[in-house]
């Protein structure tokens, strides 16, 4: 199977079956975002460990694009055991890198969208502790 074949099965599984689907309570993080330009909305919830910095588990919920479902699947897939400060220091091209496939300009913001949602999560999180 060619490359880009491989990871277009890869998004359209994360898209109809995403992984970490749901709510989590309690959570330590919960943060909603939308894409203005296409609707899209996510929300992440995070559970930190006792130390504060690190995220212990992951859930996700939304409506979207295979594109936003799948990276939002992909990262929450990503987040556990990673540290605040790490999350803080992902890039656009980290949540592209994920999907692993080229992308038109007009599909980046789908692909980013949950990147973004975690990071503002985690910026509301820190303006409050």
């Amino acid at each position: 199977m060619q490359g880009s074949k491989m990871y277009q099965e890869v998004i359209l599984d994360h898209y109809r079956n995403p992984r970490r689907w749901g709510r989590l309570s309690p959570a330590t993080v919960s943060h909603t975002g939308e894409n203005a330009s296409c609707g899209d909305e996510l929300t992440f919830d995070l559970r930190l460990t006792e130390d504060g910095e690190t995220i212990e588990e992951v859930t996700f919920t939304g409506e979207g694009c295979a594109i936003s479902i799948a990276s939002a699947s992909l990262l929450a897939e990503e987040l556990p055991g990673m540290t605040l400060s790490e999350v803080r220091d992902l890039d656009r091209e980290d949540a592209l890198d994920l999907l692993g496939i080229e992308l038109t300009p007009m599909r980046v913001p789908c692909a980013v969208l949950a990147e973004k949602v975690v990071q503002d999560g985690v910026e509301s999180y820190d303006e409050g502790t």
